[in-house]
């Protein structure tokens, strides 16, 4: 993505660290600590005193409402600050589907094991414990008795993945379980009240015992991006935040009472979503993200009419990590995109319900034609993985 945005786009990173890979597509790099939002001000500030900066964008969740911070005080395109804020407070983004009667979940905060046991016996069982404001999954747990709720609370207030931490507000959440796959849509705000759905991708099932994201498909052919039930509840979700411009990644729970938001995230999708868009679609996300944040017309017509999905490999048990890897006949799986270890032996990995997407072994990508032999080939690269698992541990990785 950030290879498809230098192509056209001059690429200034703000960071105290970059790592190796990106500096090929960068022109400056600015050193500020991320976790400061008037530093990083400051220092940006700075450089456009001296340079020309087109815009700010950011595609971590830690940093969506410090772009739009810096973006507004440099009088550049963008949603507000406060919108920004609203998608990572997940108990004020509930308020605001509410106030403006967007289909959600009912949701409380709560500061204690008993209270949050309490109100699981109003909302009903199953509920949802969640952080108020972490990601990817992180503390997330579907519980169906008192006990589940109190440890699933303990374990929401220690969550944290990839520091996320250090941003946004602490608590823990009591949530109605919908019912219902699950999507996420990718939408393009190209200003106010202009919404355009880019792409619906249908996540792939994982365990019941476990609210990690086990896979996605993007299919050009999917008939949901045209769904008036869905756009009506999008565009909804979007003014209630009042996103006026930018790219959002915004999940949905498809309910037998209709759609239902699950969350509206303020940045792309993770878990390589805009590749997948991008193969299935020939839609560049990340481009016109850029070209958003930089007041440039983008490019949403779709291209192609291909299907492409994603699946990630989680460990089978808690322990030590002895073997990984990829058994012969790898080249000749048609419509293989990619096979990519993300774990070395000897390290210790969590298995689901506890495991935390920085457990997952490895990942693949595929095309295809149709939805149907993306799932195929999913399964046939999934049968070249060699894993083995010993000794098995406590899982500490998503506590801090």
């Amino acid at each position: 993505m950030l290879g498809s945005i230098a192509a056209k786009h001059s690429v200034v990173a703000v960071d105290r660290t970059v790592p190796a890979w990106a500096r090929p597509y960068l022109t400056h790099v600015i050193d500020a600590d991320l976790t400061d939002t008037a530093a990083v001000t400051a220092a940006v500030d700075v450089y456009a005193r001296a340079h020309a900066v087109g815009g700010v964008l950011a595609y971590m969740e830690h940093h969506v409402q410090t772009a739009a911070v810096v973006a507004q005080e440099l009088g550049l395109p963008g949603s507000s600050p406060q919108s920004m804020a609203a998608c990572r407070d997940k108990a004020l983004s509930r308020r605001l589907l509410a106030a403006h009667r967007v289909p959600s979940a009912r949701s409380v905060q709560t500061d204690t094991p008993e209270s949050a046991v309490a109100l699981a016996e109003v909302i009903g069982y199953p509920v949802i414990v969640k952080p108020r404001s972490m990601a990817g999954s992180a503390g997330v747990c579907r519980c169906d008795s008192a006990d589940a709720v109190r440890d699933a609370f303990t374990q929401a207030s220690r969550a944290t993945v990839m520091d996320l931490h250090h941003y946004g507000p602490a608590g823990v959440l009591i949530e109605e379980y919908l019912k219902g796959p699950e999507i996420s849509v990718e939408v393009a705000v190209l200003g106010p009240g202009r919404v355009r759905i880019l792409a619906v991708t249908r996540k792939l099932p994982g365990p019941a015992t476990t609210t990690q994201e086990y896979g996605h498909l993007v299919d050009a052919r999917d008939p949901l991006p045209s769904d008036p039930g869905l756009i009506q509840v999008i565009e909804g979700a979007i003014a209630a935040h009042d996103i006026t411009l930018g790219t959002c990644c915004v999940e949905v729970k498809l309910t037998p009472d209709g759609p239902h938001i699950v969350e509206v995230n303020g940045r792309l999708g993770g878990d390589l979503l805009p590749v997948l868009v991008r193969r299935a679609l020939g839609i560049d996300l990340g481009q016109i993200a850029a070209d958003l944040s930089s007041g440039v017309p983008p490019r949403v017509q779709p291209l192609l009419q291909r299907a492409a999905a994603i699946q990630f490999a989680y460990p089978d048990t808690s322990g030590t990590l002895q073997q990984l890897a990829v058994r012969p006949g790898a080249e000749q799986l048609p419509g293989l995109e990619r096979l990519v270890l993300t774990h070395e032996t000897g390290t210790q990995v969590s298995a689901p319900p506890h495991a935390t997407l920085t457990d997952r072994l490895a990942h693949w990508i595929v095309l295809g034609s149709s939805a149907d032999e993306c799932r195929t080939r999913l399964a046939q690269a999934a049968d070249l993985l060699d894993v083995q698992i010993t000794t098995p541990v406590h899982a500490t990785a998503c506590t801090r």
